[in-house]
């Protein structure tokens, strides 16, 4: 069958994302056929359009995109039919690239069932997203009450999820945001110190803050223009997590300017806390009992057609979005 896909054949702008038809073999041994109805857009996808990962990232040409969901459509040859079958709305991340497409064929243990108590649109705005808090908040650095933790990009896309999630773990957040209005945003969620770093050094205003200690942990997606100011208001023996890049990749800086304080610096990916079929449930189930339960807010800011991709790159890396935007195939 032929099946729509958004193709980029060089890196480059939004310009680059080509909308094409690709032939879709049957589903090979173990895996399964869906047919798309939610297609998450992810700054990654950027990274991935612009080349910014790489040895790490693919060449063009490609298929972009991590992150998708719909409905079974066909089983391959050993598929336990009641595992998954015919019908079920399945959700995925992390696969590999490709998501940018109506139908796909994928492998069957690395679905996850969409419970009937949510929306094809909330789980494609949060499941990538919400995976990486979970990692983050509950794993690498385990939160505790009481915690005081600082976030960059607090009002961005996965900034938002980490604030509404940290401050349920108990912690007291501290967050940097790029204005007035997304400190209020930020606020909103439950972030506790909004700090607006166009106004101030959000490293002065955390050691403030924090009389002086410093926080046990700092998660830190912006990279290069806040790491090394990130590593100056951790404390001692804390932790710095760098897990992106948006304004490019950390520099290097000799390994002896963590001696002083015995600081750990971790450059995680999710990938590697999903890897395992039993970690990609447990926090599955985690994260979608929290939304269950009404308790993280997840804003939908757009919803364009799958062919109007470069639309919804343009809008990301405007970063004046307030919320996810999804492409529906």
């Amino acid at each position: 069958m032929r099946t729509q896909a958004i193709q980029i054949s060089d890196f480059g702008g939004p310009e680059v994302l080509q909308a094409r038809e690709i032939e879709l073999s049957e589903p090979a041994q173990g895996e399964v056929r869906v047919r798309q109805h939610c297609v998450a857009v992810n700054f990654v996808d950027v990274y991935h359009r612009i080349g910014q990962l790489h040895g790490d990232g693919p060449r063009p040409p490609f298929v972009p995109g991590v992150q998708a969901n719909g409905v079974i459509e066909a089983l391959g040859e050993g598929v336990i039919a009641g595992e998954l079958k015919v019908g079920d709305r399945v959700t995925y991340a992390n696969i590999g690239i490709g998501s940018y497409v109506g139908h796909r064929n994928l492998p069957a243990e690395r679905l996850v069932k969409i419970p009937d108590t949510l929306s094809d649109e909330l789980v494609a705005a949060s499941y990538l997203r919400g995976l990486t808090a979970h990692y983050l908040l509950k794993r690498l650095y385990k939160v505790q009450p009481g915690d005081h933790v600082l976030i960059h990009a607090a009002a961005g896309g996965v900034g938002q999820l980490m604030v509404q999630w940290a401050k349920a773990l108990g912690a007291i957040v501290i967050g940097t945001v790029s204005n007035a209005s997304k400190a209020e945003r930020a606020r909103s969620l439950g972030c506790d110190y909004p700090i607006v770093y166009t106004r101030e050094n959000f490293a002065d205003a955390v050691l403030k803050i924090t009389q002086g200690e410093g926080v046990p942990v700092v998660y830190d997606s912006v990279g290069r223009d806040t790491f090394q100011d990130s590593l100056r208001c951790t404390r001692p023996m804390g932790m710095a997590i760098n897990y992106g890049t948006a304004s490019g990749q950390v520099e290097a800086f000799p390994l002896q300017d963590l001696h002083s304080k015995s600081l750990s610096v971790c450059r995680p990916t999710l990938r590697t806390w999903i890897a395992k079929q039993s970690d990609l449930h447990w926090a599955s189930n985690e994260l979608f009992e929290l939304l269950s339960l009404g308790g993280l807010q997840i804003d939908v800011a757009a919803q364009l057609p799958l062919q109007e991709a470069a639309q919804a790159h343009r809008l990301i890396e405007d970063r004046n979005t307030a919320g996810a935007i999804i492409l529906k195939p």
